[in-house]
């Protein structure tokens, strides 16, 4: 192992290299299959020579515990369906900062080792991120998975609390830092822990994809911070990418709803809703029809922009949207599909399930790029989006989300819009583009929905 030892940064070296190579292999549908293998390699060969420089490492511990992840791993990733991605992504980040927190604390209770004031500040920092990091990506996947209420955490005394307890965890970490008191340590840690909820609990669901993003930034800043604790330069390589990239998607999903990204976290139109519009809700009138009056509508156009939301997610409909897109090309229409940013539940939701059901990639838009063409578009069908195309946004200062940049599916000449009823979305704000006489609304489960408009086209003539 010593001989090893030479080679071990070359070895980190090529692991960096192959972790970049992931980085730029995933910012594209095309080469992202190539992109997680590069990741694969880059993090089997970081674990084997880690593995290789432990001093008197207990084998048989190691390799059980990594049978163990690696089984519930590859069960999970075979098993789990694309619309329960979001949570299973908070969940992973939640365990990174676990593993954060129980470094630290391992560093600290070992008795053999030295911490001058730098170690210190590095089990300081690595520590608090980790626990905040474990803590609201808990809350986040309970918010994602609904086994906790999506709607936030309201009172004036939320901040208060909010405030006091960071202020906290900093005194208590600053006490460490000074004096190496153990007591101050773990008391930073349970603050931290509790100050992760209270930072999740009052996001609203509509801020969940920057939530998601953010946290993975966290998750990679946290195992960086370790990575200077524990010496190992691949796990701060690692830790730095993970860390600036999810902070730099965060800035573009923000950018993307026009906000910053501290109005997300502690302000944002998930906090609230928009009052006045739900108040005038019950005064407004809506057209509906049925999933053969939309399939005629669709047959008999030229153009059709699909526009996906978390509602196809939530209804495993994305194969019997693709059957739809298909049947309607086969009777001559142009049919696309348009994204947002922040459609869905964490970023490239939308995208994922399109991939899924082998959606062509040249048929998917992102918004900046389609825009302009729902002027000139016969039909867009919206299936359960909300917020991503409310002309709210565009036409109405008062409202929570004004100034937020959508897909503009009220200018095409008829809009159809699937939903399950007139609720509101995930934010809790009423959609205008439901109430225009060009809308027309089918009612039920999108993709038994979908399946009906298919049976409508094929029946149909254009």
């Amino acid at each position: 192992m010593q001989n090893f030892a030479q080679y071990a940064d070359w070895a980190y070296l090529v692991g960096a290299i192959l972790f970049i190579l992931t980085l730029r292999g995933l910012s594209s549908p095309t080469s992202a299959v190539m992109g997680n293998r590069y990741g694969m390699l880059g993090m089997g060969l970081a674990v084997l020579t880690t593995f290789f420089l432990a001093h008197n490492p207990n084998v048989l511990m190691i390799v059980a515990a990594m049978a163990v992840g690696a089984a519930i791993g590859i069960y999970r990733a075979r098993t789990v369906p694309m619309t329960q991605m979001p949570e299973t992504v908070a969940m992973m980040h939640s365990l990174v900062g676990l593993a954060a927190v129980l470094i630290a604390l391992a560093a600290v209770f070992h008795q053999g080792m030295q911490h001058d004031t730098v170690h210190r500040f590095e089990l300081f920092v690595g520590c608090f991120v980790g626990a905040i990091t474990f803590t609201a990506s808990v809350i986040a996947w309970g918010k994602l998975s609904a086994k906790l209420a999506a709607r936030p955490l309201k009172g004036v005394w939320v901040k208060p609390v909010q405030g006091v307890l960071f202020l906290l965890m900093l005194v208590l970490g600053a006490n460490y830092f000074v004096s190496e008191d153990v007591q101050s340590f773990l008391g930073m840690t349970v603050v931290a822990l509790v100050f992760g909820y209270f930072w999740i609990a009052p996001i609203g669901g509509g801020d969940m994809p920057v939530v998601v993003s953010l946290l993975n930034s966290l998750s990679g800043w946290a195992a960086a911070g370790i990575g200077f604790t524990l010496n190992n330069s691949m796990l701060i390589i690692a830790g730095s990418l993970v860390g600036s990239s999810g902070a730099i998607l965060s800035y573009i999903m923000c950018r993307a709803m026009n906000r910053s990204l501290l109005n997300v976290l502690f302000g944002g139109f998930g906090q609230s809703a928009a009052v006045a519009d739900i108040a005038d809700a019950g005064d407004r009138t809506h057209r509906a029809g049925s999933p053969d009056d939309a399939a005629f509508l669709m047959a008999n156009a030229d153009s059709v922009i699909i526009v996906p939301g978390y509602g196809m997610a939530q209804a495993r409909a994305q194969n019997a949207v693709k059957e739809l897109a298909d049947a309607l090309k086969g009777k001559g229409v142009t049919v696309r599909y348009a994204i947002h940013p922040v459609a869905g539940r964490m970023p490239g939701h939308m995208n994922v399930l399109l991939a899924e059901a082998d959606v062509s990639y040249e048929e998917v838009f992102e918004m900046e790029s389609i825009n302009s063409d729902f002027a000139a578009t016969d039909v867009v069908l919206v299936i359960g989006a909300n917020d991503v195309v409310n002309p709210a946004a565009k036409d109405n200062p008062a409202s929570p989300i004004y100034g937020m940049p959508i897909l503009e599916a009220a200018k095409a000449r008829t809009v159809l819009v699937i939903k399950r009823s007139m609720a509101t979305g995930y934010a809790g704000l009423d959609n205008d583009l439901f109430y225009l006489d060009k809308t027309m609304m089918i009612f039920g489960d999108a993709k038994k929905v979908a399946e009906d408009m298919v049976k409508g086209v094929l029946g149909g003539g254009h």
